[in-house]
């Protein structure tokens, strides 16, 4: 019961919110169109609309944020960038659709607000007004003072004023349970107003779209150099030496017996080189392991191989699609890597759960802190990893530390 007190509180007090938030519409529309003769009378139209506008985005963003605790999902600003300039901002905002559609949810929250402000509230009081009728009609000395309309219903006759008492919880009822159907109304509303709009997020995932394919082919051409750069400068090299050593060999073996299996030993010797780096190389293209084992086999071997402690929390109920497992498994090489090398920790926390449509892997370390993306190409070469994927990276790294990265990936079946 104490439960149900406190959240119809809360609701009427979430809809006393939004009446507030809709109550500066007349003064805000007012102040914008006084903006207009202000400019041509004496230049401060501008400042007096940069007001209007700057509240009005205001009240716009807190109300984006009670409605995506409502509705369970954000309500992401649509506005578009300013540019530097006075005069350029204000052309940008002038034709940025969202300026006016926020003025058109304002004034929509000032009518709706109200409405429900005084619906909800009048609910209660008729409730109450219902409920002891009885009991007013048997102590109030002049019956008449009651509201007219009661005494039409009873007709001025007291046994009739219980006839109200079911009709009052019947009010109740409908006052408990009306304000949340208000407030999730308000709620879509500012969803549909001050959120983007399909033309702009279908512009918005164009851009996003375009973007990753830049990064999947420059991740690409970039992995590609690196194959070719460890092929010619890694085993091609050797396997020269093989070569040579072997043809020196073949020259001297009747001469120098004692030389030519010199060479031939030290041909055998690069081969052996020239097998193991390639074995490195293909490793680095796609872990044998990996495909052996899966991201978990795969991720304890390389925490059995890391310098430092690394505690596993792995909870993956099934083996991912190849190309998703080796975009995990190289962003936490990576990210275990730097955190050796450059964060100087100690110890580091991997936890990866797969378990619905969302690979989430975060990698948490107690070093020194203070990554920045922009500082190096490791953790610059993960996010482009993701985003060929449309996965997601997030990092918090503040002084001192702990680094703390979060990464998301898609892993439908």
């Amino acid at each position: 019961m104490r439960q149900r007190i406190v959240s119809g509180a809360r609701e009427l007090g979430q809809l006393l919110t939004g009446a507030a938030i809709g109550l500066p519409a007349p003064f805000l529309l007012a102040l914008i169109l006084v903006s207009v003769p202000a400019t041509l009378a004496a230049g401060l139209g501008v400042l007096l609309f940069a007001v209007a506008i700057g509240l009005s985005r205001r009240l716009a963003d807190l109300e984006r944020r009670r409605a995506a605790e409502v509705l369970g999902r954000p309500v992401h600003s649509p506005y578009a960038p300013l540019p530097t300039g006075l005069p350029a901002r204000v052309r940008t905002v002038i034709g940025d659709p969202a300026t006016w559609r926020d003025l058109a949810w304002l004034l929509c929250q000032f009518v709706v607000g109200v409405i429900s402000v005084t619906l909800a509230l009048g609910l209660w009081l008729a409730a109450a007004q219902c409920l002891v009728a009885p009991l007013l009609w048997a102590f109030l000395p002049d019956p008449t003072s009651f509201d007219p309309m009661v005494l039409e219903i009873t007709g001025r006759s007291g046994p009739l004023a219980w006839l109200l008492v079911p009709v009052g919880a019947g009010l109740v009822v409908l006052a408990y349970r009306l304000p949340r159907h208000l407030i999730t109304g308000q709620a879509r509303l500012a969803s549909s107003l001050l959120g983007p709009t399909s033309a702009a997020e279908l512009s918005t995932r164009v851009e996003q779209l375009t973007a990753t394919r830049a990064a999947a082919v420059d991740a690409s051409a970039t992995e590609l150099r690196r194959v070719e750069r460890d092929l010619h400068d890694g085993a091609q090299v050797r396997l020269i030496a093989v070569t040579m050593n072997l043809g020196m060999a073949e020259d001297v073996i009747d001469a120098d017996p004692a030389g030519a299996k010199a060479l031939m030993a030290e041909a055998k010797a690069s081969a052996g080189a020239a097998l193991t780096e390639l074995r490195d190389l293909v490793r680095g293209i796609h872990p044998p392991v990996l495909a052996d084992r899966g991201l978990a086999g795969a991720v304890q071997a390389l925490a059995l191989d890391s310098s430092i402690p690394v505690e596993l929390d792995l909870r993956l109920d099934r083996r991912l699609a190849a190309p998703v497992e080796s975009a995990a498994y190289f962003a936490i090489a990576e990210s275990l890597a730097n955190a050796i090398r450059h964060s100087e920790a100690h110890r580091v926390q991997i936890t990866i759960a797969g378990g619905g449509l969302t690979l989430q892997i975060t990698v948490r370390d107690d070093g020194h802190g203070g990554a920045d993306p922009s500082r190096g190409t490791g953790l610059r070469g993960i996010q482009r990893r993701l985003s060929a994927f449309d996965g997601t990276f997030r990092l918090t790294s503040p002084p001192g530390g702990p680094t703390v990265l979060n990464m998301e990936l898609p892993c439908a079946s």
